[in-house]
């Protein structure tokens, strides 16, 4: 479509009146502040589409701690009943076994409490460092990265126990797992804190269950968040129960729905990567 100053041009050449250069001016100007407008309404999409995205990942948030806290719930079953009475998710037990092996308390081992503690203190490390690296730049990127990085630490874990037979027998697989497995729960601790959903740690209980009775209406509270806390003891129960019945079958199987369930977890967050481009959009 022809311009006014086209249209003008076929009129009267070059020689433009007073007049007609106004008018070129005012239609330039009106198209400037056109795309001005066109701009911040651009912005203005982007700037809503990103506090829904961002809204819908916080509503998925505890969902996802829930399926973290079955996971949880596996691994104790696995550590404590597999791997020579250790705890590779709760350090509070751990630390307690520890004091125990040290006392010379048969069927306990200081080794495998100590490694076990190590790696946790290490994958706590990568977390924290994930957290300082990550979540400045974006949320989502950060959490997906890791609890993907816990997902493959129970895979390593996975295939490592394919063909354990017993711990005398196969200590090398032991060890293994015991650090594979501390890797990931000190990783999760790390990002789970970070997070710091109320009443969601995903690994421990004690304060949970202290908070549903203290803060229960018999003590004259008004029950803050009881189902999440609730839910989560049940989940854990849950995650323990099942972890017991099938390593009657293998040490690999539920190390292997673990995995399936962090892979999941992922996943989810994956399916929020494009918050990151409104986020991008955004600081631009």
């Amino acid at each position: 479509m022809a311009t006014t100053y086209e249209l003008l041009q076929k009129r009267g050449g070059d020689r433009l009146s007073a007049a007609n250069r106004r008018l070129l001016l005012d239609e330039s100007g009106t198209s400037s502040r056109y795309r001005a407008r066109s701009k911040r309404g651009e912005k203005f999409t982007v700037s809503v589409s990103h506090m829904v995205q961002e809204a819908h990942q916080e509503r998925m948030l505890p969902a996802l701690l829930y399926l973290f806290t079955v996971v949880t719930g596996l691994v104790d079953a696995i550590s404590y009943i597999a791997l020579g009475h250790v705890f590779t998710a709760n350090m509070t037990g751990n630390i307690v076994f520890l004091g125990f092996a040290s006392a010379g308390v048969p069927g306990l081992s200081a080794m495998r409490s100590l490694t076990a503690l190590t790696a946790f203190l290490l994958g706590a490390l990568i977390g924290g460092r994930l957290a300082t690296t990550l979540a400045p730049r974006s949320t989502n990127r950060w959490r997906m990265t890791a609890f993907g990085t816990e997902a493959a630490f129970l895979l390593g874990a996975t295939l490592a126990s394919i063909g354990y037979v017993s711990a005398p027998l196969d200590s090398t697989r032991l060890y293994a797992v015991i650090i594979l497995t501390a890797l990931a729960m000190g990783l999760r601790n790390a990002t789970v804190r970070k997070i710091a959903q109320p009443d969601l740690t995903t690994t421990v209980l004690t304060l949970t269950i202290t908070g549903l009775a203290a803060d229960s209406s018999f003590a004259g509270g008004s029950n803050p968040r009881w189902q999440r806390r609730v839910m989560s003891i049940v989940l854990m129960f849950a995650g323990a129960a099942v972890g017991a019945l099938l390593l009657r079958h293998s040490l690999a199987l539920p190390l292997g729905v673990a995995t399936v369930f962090a892979v999941c977890g992922v996943a989810a967050l994956y399916r929020n990567r494009h918050l990151e481009w409104a986020e991008t959009r955004i600081s631009d």
